[in-house]
């Protein structure tokens, strides 16, 4: 019976992580008005009755996908103690970190949610509390990426939310103009640049 329990419970995890994945897919690539239960269950080979098992309404079905991802992607992160270990640009290598941190299907299915849940009320209390949660994870991350002696300077926090606010208006700056790799990298060296000193004054 333990079996079989085990097996129904690993067969509704991989149910949930084909809708998640589905999801994500979704909002990339048809945005958040073009994602629907319908599309989601069809591109994941779900039933329908599956779906709303797992997930009752669209909006909870898209913020759990981003949070998955984002969580996913953050213990990728610490599950690295040694990225930096043998850095010689600790500070530059660490904010080359979380810029790639915000790469990719994630932050561009999180800015579909960002942009939807400003004129629904529903969503856009579902999203801010993902946000929040992001954002606390994304700083327990720089603990780890950062070292104490950087995480020991005055008001850090507040130094890493401008780095993060600018890491992310960037990002989106690239959806208005979607730049060749070089010209959006170019673009972040010298964002990178101007950041480093908030990170530099612990001498």
């Amino acid at each position: 019976m333990t079996a079989a329990r085990r097996t129904q419970e690993e067969r509704s995890a991989a149910t949930r992580r084909l809708l998640l994945d589905a999801t994500v897919e979704c909002l990339v690539k048809h945005g958040y008005a073009g994602t629907t239960t319908t599309r989601v269950s069809e591109l994941a080979g779900v039933s329908r009755g599956a779906q709303v098992h797992h997930f009752a309404t669209k909006d909870e079905l898209v913020v759990a996908a981003v949070r998955h991802l984002a969580e996913q992607q953050a213990m990728h992160v610490l599950a690295r103690p040694d990225l930096l270990a043998d850095s010689t640009d600790p500070v530059g290598d660490a904010l080359e970190l979380l810029w790639r941190a915000h790469q990719g299907p994630t932050f561009d299915a999180a800015i579909e949610l960002w942009v939807a849940a400003r004129t629904d009320p529903e969503l856009r209390e579902a999203t801010t509390a993902f946000e929040r949660a992001l954002t606390t994870r994304l700083m327990e991350v720089s603990v780890v990426l950062f070292g104490p002696e950087v995480t020991a300077l005055p008001d850090f926090q507040l130094r890493l939310l401008t780095a993060l606010e600018a890491i992310r208006g960037l990002r989106m700056v690239s959806f208005l103009h979607p730049y060749p790799s070089a010209r959006l990298d170019e673009r972040w060296q010298r964002s990178k640049a101007l950041l480093r000193p908030l990170f530099e004054s612990a001498g």
